[in-house]
């Protein structure tokens, strides 16, 4: 159902006043008890609940019982909102005064797991100091929820969301960690993941009893008919592990297949149930009142399903985020949701929006920096920040060089074949080098769902190993050493330089190598992620205080450019220019905010680079103060740099 403006408004105003004296009713006790906080709740509401109610019944109004469910989502979030703290309420009104607040030149994130990296949420209490130190005013916690024992895809198989996985701590915990992020300020992020839950979680163990309420939680059907229709479109995201998208289990002695699109354990939700929806804005306002101020929506292209199609991007999907987006501009303001979208560049940009994602994961540069950084040449990474870079103002790139996950090389065949390549080819020649089967490699990365019928796969490995610092170590010698730490250095800098959010994934900033004990692990053993999720060393950790450690030395160069960031308020924002440097191993941009310029340089080459006086001329460097980088301009006014070097004028 669509509404013309006027009707919009006309058509909330009845619903609302039809709704409102029910909720009041239900609520009555805590109205009567904090009647303040109902007059906050209902001002938001009644400003927000037109674009609430449109995207609503866009997806649910052929429902019969469609007013049930809306009725039931805003008793939902009234209630939602009298269980939210005092502090939280008054973040919403900062947040709502200040609505960019993380396009701030002060952002800086991090990524760990709990687990590997502090041991539990008290250790990670005791890690804020170290935070504090690197500059994190961010901190991205993997999944942290309660998970089947064993397998459980790192935590992404939720067994409930209000629970925190026994050996990390409790609730409780979170929510107090939580406030003693926001006291160093630091903004807590985590995981929804909202396209699936585990076969454990009491939803699924409801469906599997033959509950029919909750069979109709998840895509669930009684014979192979459908689910083969279906697959006809699909395509299988981890055939090591199952083939197609569905798995068969057993209700009351009868084979019933239930949609799988990643691990059999992992059952996705069926959001064409209004119930589902509402129940999963339960989940996401309780995080949200625990004190997260950040949602990583988890693949967020999976979550409508329909017949003919891939099941992929579908509008569905933007409107079902957009509809949690609204929910959450009533019950929790603060809150933000980060896109995860590992699709076609042109489908990425598609969820970002002040009424959608008002951030995401920046996967096309995370890809053609390791691109660059293999071919040596910056003609797809120049021409994807040249078309592919700029948002709508309100949100926000998510830039990193690695996460928890593989590297997929996600540029588009079309962006590679107007620089006259195939998109095919390439992807094979990276995927060759960055297991270090190619001649020239520094890389020592691992296969990751390796097709044996097409040669596709995909590449895990640490940032340091990917980038040749396990190869210099264990083949080669200094020279190579300090070559592989300034590449590490190099992408690290685009990212924190480049606009948006620069996430680190911690154990980057000393330098650590990968893992392969993982393959000890009966539990890890066909995952070569795991490679690149070691436990963190903290021996290693103390060496970044003696400089002349190789810990140290990364450490610094961490530091340096991070002081460059928080120094200088050209870096807030996302406005970038690219420069068209006249050489193939050097990337250019402009930085502009406020008023301010800077000019960087960024040289993928092992051997020295010059640009030219025409270049230096033309963005009238010389005119600008050097604030990074071992380069120097010749008495003819060109710029010579030195080999993988990074450099900075403002």
């Amino acid at each position: 159902m669509m509404f013309e403006i006027n009707q919009l408004e006309t058509e909330a105003r009845i619903s609302l006043k039809r709704i409102l004296p029910r909720v009041e009713a239900a609520l009555k006790r805590s109205i009567t008890k904090d009647p303040q906080a109902w007059e906050q709740f209902n001002a938001r509401l009644q400003q927000n609940f037109p674009a609430l109610l449109s995207l609503y019944a866009e997806v649910y109004s052929d429902r019969y019982d469609f007013f049930y469910h809306l009725e039931d989502l805003v008793e939902s979030m009234a209630r939602s909102w009298f269980n939210r703290p005092q502090d939280l309420r008054e973040l919403d009104d900062v947040r709502e005064q200040n609505p960019h607040w993380f396009q701030s030149n002060q952002m800086l994130g991090g990524i760990c797991y709990v687990d590997l990296f502090a041991n539990n949420l008290d250790g990670i209490r005791k890690k804020i100091p170290y935070f504090k130190e690197l500059g994190l005013t961010y901190i991205h916690l993997m999944p942290l929820f309660k998970a089947p024992d064993g397998e459980n895809d790192g935590g992404y198989a939720v067994s409930s969301y209000r629970e925190v996985h026994p050996p990390l701590g409790t609730m409780k915990q979170l929510a107090s960690l939580a406030r003693d992020f926001r006291e160093a300020g630091i903004s807590l992020v985590v995981d929804l993941v909202f396209n699936h839950t585990s076969d454990e979680h009491i939803w699924a163990e409801r469906a599997k009893a033959g509950d029919e309420e909750y069979m109709d939680f998840y895509r669930i059907f009684p014979s192979r008919e459908l689910p083969s229709r279906y697959e006809q479109n699909l395509r299988e995201i981890f055939p090591e592990e199952h083939s197609g998208a569905f798995s068969p289990f057993v209700i009351n002695g009868k084979e019933h297949w239930v949609w799988t699109t990643f691990h059999s354990y992992q059952w996705d939700l069926n959001y064409a149930n209004p119930a589902v929806f509402n129940r999963m804005a339960e989940e996401m306002l309780f995080l949200a009142n625990q004190g997260v101020e950040v949602l990583r929506l988890d693949a967020v292209a999976f979550i409508w399903k329909q017949l003919g199609t891939n099941c992929e991007n579908l509008p569905q999907a933007h409107t079902l985020i957009k509809a949690f987006n609204a929910v959450a501009r009533i019950a929790s303001p603060a809150l933000i949701f980060k896109s995860e979208a590992i699709v076609h560049p042109d489908d990425v940009v598609k969820y970002i929006s002040p009424e959608e994602c008002q951030v995401s994961y920046n996967p096309l540069l995370m890809a053609l920096l390791w691109n660059s950084l293999a071919t040596r040449e910056v003609k797809l990474l120049s021409q994807a920040l040249a078309s592919r870079f700029k948002l709508q103002s309100g949100t926000a790139w998510v830039n990193y060089v690695r996460v928890h996950d593989d590297i997929g090389w996600t540029f588009s065949d079309e962006d590679a074949a107007q620089l006259g390549m195939n998109g095919y080819d390439h992807r094979r020649f990276l995927n060759e080098f960055y297991r270090g089967r190619f001649p020239g490699s520094f890389a020592r990365g691992l296969p990751f769902q390796e097709n044996p019928a097409t040669g596709d796969c995909r590449i895990s490995g640490t940032g340091a190993s990917l980038a040749g610092l396990e190869k210099a170590l264990h083949e080669e010698g200094e020279k190579e050493v300090e070559l592989a730490i300034r590449r590490i250095l190099l992408i690290h800098a685009i990212i924190i330089t480049v606009g948006g959010i620069p996430l680190i994934y911690l154990g980057d900033e000393i330098g650590t190598l990968n893992d392969y004990t993982y393959r000890d692990d009966p539990a890890h053993e066909r995952d070569s992620r795991w490679v690149h999720r070691p436990r963190a060393d903290w021996k290693k950790y103390e060496k970044r205080k003696n400089l002349h450690s190789l810990e140290g030395h990364i450490f610094r160069g961490f530091r340096a450019m991070i002081e460059l960031r928080k120094g200088n308020d050209v870096f807030a924002g996302g406005e970038l220019d690219v420069i068209p440097t006249d050489n193939e191993h050097v990337l250019g941009f402009t930085r502009t905010h406020g008023g301010k310029r800077a000019v960087v340089f960024a040289n993928f080459s092992e051997s020295p680079q010059t640009i030219s006086s025409r270049v230096i001329e033309q963005y009238a460097i010389t005119s600008l103060k050097k604030l990074h980088g071992r380069n120097h301009v010749s008495p003819k006014n060109s710029l010579l740099l030195e080999p993988l070097d990074f450099v900075v004028f403002g």
